[in-house]
């Protein structure tokens, strides 16, 4: 093309960005409001499915009302010659899969700063009742100095997960590095879900390998679900034990047996990060997940993974509280009704 296209007379598509197999993403400019932006553009075979492009809809306008300074915004959607689209905040950088190829094995404190951001922004969603479905740092997108993260795709990626089993198979296995075990058995994704795909990630920062590979999608999905994952301190001796002990427990197999949301798991990489002598620790601000209140951390680093005694001990003093009231209750019920 001699000029760049126009899309639906308000978007001029000026360069492309990247391909993947489900969509084109183009570097734009908002003509109406005059600003940069991002579009994506999924690719012909979707547009045939016309419960996929109601879902679509409903995704996409779910998306573009959450707002959280690790969300990439969403400002606008729709359909032109048959092809959905979505119109999204502009940001300059690289996706985080190119940079961990480029820069792994990251330092502990960047690792644990950028997890941190992607736990605030995965961890706001969950709160809002929504499951990403497809958490991979294809979808995280980073500042060229590695120090701002911000993630991208939810209303494409839960749009995709109601598409059929069989039509979605391709789109699946595109990406089958950083399934949970559940969802390579098929079942739904659940927020746990997404803190697996989470432990994934920083398992890649932290020693540059996936903790699972294979050469076809049904060996990799037989190891997420039954394969222990070679401890990340054997790649990077360098990985501070505690934050091994939290990788590993992330990629858990169970559900249950994980962090439940990607905010308990920020909460458990934000202590860490305070405790660490200053200048160690650099993640820039971002929004923390909010209660329950964290407690005090004492001097001594502590290990995470410990017993929540802050919590257990609330229940306790709940516990001798409503006791303490039964000798009251049983004054009060005689008093009102004395013994025949």
């Amino acid at each position: 093309m001699e000029e760049p296209a126009l899309l639906n007379e308000r978007y001029q598509l000026l360069e492309p960005l990247g391909r993947g197999g489900m969509a084109v993403v183009y570097r734009a400019r908002d003509l109406m409001l005059e600003r940069p932006v991002a579009v994506k553009i999924l690719r012909q075979h979707f547009t045939a499915d016309s419960a996929f492009r109601e879902r679509f809809r409903q995704e996409a306008r779910a998306a573009a009302n959450l707002a959280h300074p690790n969300l990439v915004t969403v400002y606008d959607f729709g359909i032109a010659n048959g092809h959905p689209y979505i119109v999204m905040e502009y940001v300059p950088g690289l996706h985080l899969k190119e940079y961990i190829r480029r820069h792994a094995p990251l330092p502990a404190a960047q690792a644990v700063s950028l997890m941190v951001q992607a736990c605030a922004a995965i961890g706001y969603t969950h709160r809002a009742g929504l499951v990403h479905c497809d958490v991979k740092p294809q979808n995280m997108l980073v500042d060229p100095d590695g120090r701002r993260l911000k993630v991208t795709d939810f209303g494409i990626a839960r749009a995709l997960a109601s598409i059929s089993p069989d039509e979605y198979n391709p789109i699946v296995w595109g990406s089958p590095q950083y399934f949970a075990p559940e969802q390579a058995a098929g079942r739904p994704p659940s927020p746990a879900s997404d803190v697996y795909a989470l432990g994934v990630i920083f398992y890649e920062m932290l020693t540059g390998r996936l903790p699972f590979e294979a050469q076809d999608p049904e060996t990799l999905a037989r190891l997420h679900q039954n394969a222990q994952p070679i401890p990340p301190r054997r790649y990077n001796p360098d990985i501070p034990p505690i934050l091994e002990q939290i990788v590993l427990k992330v990629l858990s197999k169970e559900p249950s047996a994980r962090y439940r949301t990607a905010d308990q798991l920020g909460r458990i990489l934000m202590n860490w990060n305070a405790v660490q002598p200053r200048g160690e620790a650099a993640s820039p601000p971002v929004a923390a997940p909010p209660p329950p209140q964290a407690a005090a951390i004492s001097p001594r680093q502590r290990d995470p993974l410990a017993v929540d005694w802050p919590t257990t001990l609330l229940a306790l003093l709940a516990l001798i509280a409503v006791g303490g009231l039964l000798p009251f209750w049983i004054w009060v019920y005689f008093r009102f009704h004395p013994p025949l």
